[in-house]
C-alpha cells in the first residue's frame, strides 16, 4: 500500500505494523497519510499472518521472527527497485523491532520506530535492547511517557547507540495517546510525531 506525498518525495520510508493491528488500522492510516501530506513517500505491507487473517477472519500470532525479518528483507528489494532516493525503514511496535534488528544489515537511510516494544508487557525485567546498544543506522523512536512496553523511567537506565535520538510525548501510552488531563489530545501527539519524523528524515 503506497501513500504517495502530493508534490512527489525524494525520500520514501517503509512502515510496518505492530503485532495485533493491520496496515490500515486507524493508527496506521493517519501516519501515512499525515507523512504522505508532509512530502514523505510512505510504504506499507503486511506480514504473512496479518494478511492471511483478511482471508479467513482469524487472529493468529506474528510468524516466527527469522520469517518477519526475511519478509521486511523482500519488502525492502522491492521497495528499492521501484523508487529513486534514500528509503528508510520502521514500524508500529513489532514491526518497528523487527526493522531494527535488520536497519544495519540493510544499510537502510534510517530507521523510525513508533512505540518501539523495549519489552514484552510485564516483563520489564527482561528488556529486549541488547543490538539497540551497537546500532549505526540514524534512528529515532519516539515514545509515549507511559508506554506499558517502554516507558521512560526504564528506558532511562538502558545503554543505547548514540545513533538513537528519543522524542518522548508526555503522558502517552503504546499507541501515543496521552492522559486527558495531560491537556494534549491524540490527534497533537500524532501530529508531533509526523513533525519530528518528517524533520528527522530532512523534509521540509
Amino acid at each position: 500500500m503506497w501513500d504517495e506525498a502530493p508534490q512527489g518525495a525524494d525520500v520514501t520510508l517503509i512502515l510496518a505494523h505492530g503485532a495485533g493491528a493491520p496496515m490500515d488500522s486507524p493508527f496506521m492510516q493517519h501516519m501515512a497519510q499525515s507523512l504522505a501530506a508532509r512530502g514523505v513517500r510512505v510504504v506499507r505491507f503486511e506480514f504473512a499472518y496479518m494478511a492471511q487473517r483478511r482471508v479467513d477472519g482469524r487472529r493468529r500470532p506474528p510468524n516466527p521472527q527469522a520469517q518477519l525479518l526475511q519478509q521486511w528483507r523482500e519488502v525492502y528489494a522491492q521497495v528499492c527497485q521501484q523508487v529513486a532516493g534514500p528509503v528508510a525503514i520502521g514500524g508500529k511496535s513489532m514491526g518497528g523491532r523487527m526493522a531494527s534488528l535488520l536497519a544495519d544489515e540493510l544499510d537502510a537511510a534510517a530507521l523510525i520506530c513508533l512505540g518501539y516494544p523495549f519489552y514484552a508487557a510485564g516483563k520489564p525485567e527482561k528488556p529486549r535492547v541488547a543490538h539497540l546498544a551497537e546500532l549505526r543506522t540514524p534512528t529515532l523512536i519516539v515514545q509515549g511517557e507511559r508506554d506499558a512496553l517502554g516507558n521512560r523511567e526504564a528506558v532511562a537506565g538502558y545503554n543505547l547507540s548514540a545513533a538513537i535520538e528519543l522524542h518522548w510525548l508526555e503522558a502517552g501510552d503504546h499507541d501515543l495517546k496521552p492522559l486527558k488531563a495531560s491537556g494534549f489530545s491524540h490527534e497533537q501527539h500524532l501530529e508531533t510525531a509526523t513533525r519530528v519524523i518528517t524533520d528527522f528524515l530532512g523534509v521540509s
